[in-house]
């Protein structure tokens, strides 16, 4: 049985609940549906008790589910899912069933509501709680990822002069697929010259110019585990303000990097980069959160940021990264991240590019 599924039923034991149903039609996919039971369909439903599990699909995906989800008994529903699941629920005595309140939509639970006759309760994130801190497994795939999308963009950063960013995005992407990534991470993000002011900004027909910051955020998917990571890079000699943006971002970012360790918070993280923008003058140009976790998510807990909300103290096998960032409207700007995991005495880096200062010749 995979670990992720013992922890979880372990878990809904400590709830004192008597299962749990994991949906993910196609309108609803859900990370926590594959990270339980390896399921990569577009619709199929779960569900797990303290000690089975069943993966609710139709007869599309009945043969690939019990190849990908060896650890649950496969069940083809009919016309209505609700019943299918009630039946099981009423067979296996599970009264007391948790769902994921915040993902549901209230349609789809009031049919169920109206055909399973159990005690509801809210999982409140159960699942994620357990992906936060990642197996070696995981670990290595997203390693993996950040490999092949490092190596991807070294290969093409001195091509990227006189082109349209929309050109670049697009290399990137067939690089990546080239040496085995199964998809983007997430869409690439491509600002350069004055667009580098733009934290998202998507590709356009912009022409890469010379003498000019180009920032890139990029990451491939591996076995559905994503990478990420953000290089700024110089095209030409550039303006000292903007050099010297640079300068203040690269500085900012090691200080949060050296302050990813066990013992300290994801608020630590957050507070190290921001502390130190904010004494070279340019605290209102950072404005969003230093960090986030990585998985089969593109952004998961833990958050590095100053919200109280969203503080966590970091342990071993979690992920996270750390891309502050100056943006000022008209001129440019730059952000530099990094993925890291968590070890026992500090951090490990995960990508691969490196972060000085560079032009392209």
């Amino acid at each position: 049985m995979g670990n992720a599924l013992k922890r979880f039923q372990q878990a809904l034991k400590q709830q004192d609940l008597d299962g749990a149903v994991i949906a993910a039609p196609e309108e609803l996919s859900s990370t926590n549906l594959r990270y339980l039971s390896g399921f990569t369909g577009s619709s199929a439903y779960l569900v797990i008790s303290q000690d089975a599990a069943w993966i609710v699909t139709d007869f599309r995906y009945l043969d690939q589910a019990a190849a990908e989800s060896p650890d649950f008994d496969v069940v083809r529903h009919g016309k209505y899912v609700g019943e299918t699941i009630g039946n099981i629920c009423q067979e296996h005595r599970i009264h007391r069933l948790g769902f994921e309140s915040e993902k549901v939509p209230y349609q789809l639970f009031q049919s169920w509501n109206d055909t399973v006759p159990v005690v509801w309760q809210p999982l409140n994130h159960l699942v994620e709680e357990l992906r936060i801190v990642k197996s070696p497994d995981e670990v290595a795939k997203i390693r993996k990822a950040a490999q092949i999308a490092g190596e991807s963009l070294m290969e093409l950063l001195p091509t990227i002069v006189g082109r349209r960013e929309v050109d670049v995005a697009l290399d990137l992407e067939i690089a990546m697929r080239r040496r085995g990534a199964e998809s983007l991470g997430f869409p690439t993000i491509i600002g350069s010259g004055e667009r580098g002011a733009l934290p998202h900004a998507h590709p356009t027909e912009r022409i890469i110019g010379a003498g000019e910051l180009v920032t890139i955020d990029f990451g491939g998917q591996v076995d559905g585990y994503k990478s990420d990571e953000t290089l700024t890079i110089a095209t030409g000699p550039v303006a000292e303000k903007i050099r010297h943006i640079f300068d203040i971002v690269a500085e900012a970012q090691l200080a949060g990097i050296e302050a990813a360790k066990p013992g300290a918070t994801s608020r630590d993280v957050d507070s190290a980069c921001r502390n130190f923008i904010a004494k070279a003058g340019y605290g209102d140009a950072f404005g969003h959160g230093t960090g986030h976790g990585v998985g089969l998510d593109i952004h998961e807990n833990p958050f590095a940021s100053q919200d109280p909300k969203q503080e966590r103290g970091l342990e071993p096998g979690m992920t996270i990264t750390v891309e502050p960032g100056i943006y000022l409207s008209g001129l440019g700007g730059a952000r530099l991240e990094d993925t890291l995991v968590i070890t026992e005495h500090g951090n490990e880096r995960l990508t691969i590019v490196p972060k000085h200062f560079r032009t392209l010749a």
